[in-house]
């Protein structure tokens, strides 16, 4: 395996290149990097409709990483705890559709890592700005835990958590670079992760309003 891969700092790497993370996760490099700038216009309308935000947790306290989310479900966090929601409490509106061209890399992806075709239901929108980040967690919210989480990633390369079953097992610190997909699943599925504070590192070679300083991730679940 290459060692760049458990760098804390991004190193660059070849497109189509595939590493697995363990038994059930792989990484594939650069995989979503032609279809990008594509990519980033269909964002940009679903977020026309459905604006990035702050949600608030539980507590009240506001989640740093603003998001949104398309689908036929969205994924949501407010008092009542988090949970998956067919409409927007925003706008009171269905989540926008899901647009093609994701789902036809994340499902490319599933299928290339040998898991069962994606039924994406839901795709939650994050983007981090300079210095925000993500604290270790597991993607529990989901009632079945059989399909696999699928990540894209864009912008400003970003250092990804790789934890264990429990939350104080050690990490594996992984470059998240422009147009990488991740796929984890099976016996990975409920793994802890998270995001360290996003830094300034070298931006990718095209100029987009959505990751102009920062990085937009697009987590594709199975939601029911």
């Amino acid at each position: 395996m290459n060692l760049d891969l458990f760098s804390a700092e991004p190193a660059p790497i070849a497109p189509a290149q595939t590493h697995w993370l363990s038994e059930s996760a792989v990484l594939f490099r650069a995989k979503a990097s032609l279809e990008a700038p594509l990519v980033l216009n269909e964002i940009q309308t679903v977020l026309e409709h459905s604006p990035l935000r702050q949600m608030p947790t539980r507590s009240g306290k506001l989640i740093a990483v603003s998001m949104s989310n398309c689908g036929e479900l969205g994924w949501v966090s407010d008092a009542r705890g988090y949970r998956y929601e067919a409409y927007d409490p925003l706008t009171q509106q269905p989540w926008p559709c899901l647009p093609a061209l994701i789902h036809k890399l994340a499902a490319q992806a599933v299928q290339q890592a040998g898991f069962a075709p994606l039924r994406a239901e839901a795709c939650l929108i994050n983007r981090y700005t300079l210095g925000v980040g993500m604290g270790l967690h597991q993607d529990r919210d989901e009632q079945d835990f059989t399909a696999p989480i699928v990540s894209l990633s864009f912008g400003l390369p970003a250092t990804f958590l790789w934890g264990g079953q429990n939350r104080r097992d050690k990490t594996q610190a992984i470059s998240l670079n422009h147009g990488d997909i991740l796929v984890w699943g099976g016996a990975d599925r409920l793994r802890y992760h998270g995001i360290r504070p996003l830094k300034q590192g070298t931006p990718p070679p095209i100029r987009h309003p959505l990751i102009n300083q920062a990085r937009i991730n697009c987590t594709l679940r199975q939601a029911r």
